[in-house]
């Protein structure tokens, strides 16, 4: 069994079934062997990005995400405090929150991101 942890990029690819998503990331997310985590800090990106109208995504992404079998993440506090912790090698905040959280819970994520690897985590291709 797996512990993974989807970016925002990816939850958006799998919205649209893009083709953009690769194979092993589809069997890695659909096995139900593996728990697959949506963090509280992708939906609160995608919101945002959605409002500002940098992207679209359906309304309920919540139940959306409960119907592929994927488990809520939440931020806490902890993840707040240590959000200094890693070295700042990515300026984006949503994935320098992403890195803490697959951190604090032992979690692998599965990214496309070129910054996200160089992290002490581990990383899935999103595309792969």
């Amino acid at each position: 069994m797996g512990r993974y942890l989807l970016d925002t990029l990816t939850i958006l690819w799998w919205l649209k079934n893009s083709k953009k998503l690769g194979k092993k990331s589809i069997k890695t997310t659909s096995n139900p062997d593996n728990e697959v985590y949506v963090s509280a800090v992708n939906l609160w990106e995608i919101c945002i990005k959605k409002k500002i109208g940098k992207l679209k995504a359906p309304d309920n992404l919540v139940s959306i995400c409960e119907e592929k079998g994927f488990l809520p993440l939440p931020i806490t506090l902890t993840d707040g405090e240590e959000l200094y912790r890693p070295p700042f090698l990515h300026k984006d905040p949503f994935d320098r929150m992403l890195v803490v959280q697959a951190q604090n819970n032992h979690l692998a994520i599965i990214t496309n991101d070129e910054h996200i690897p160089k992290y002490n985590i581990i990383t899935i291709q999103a595309s792969q």
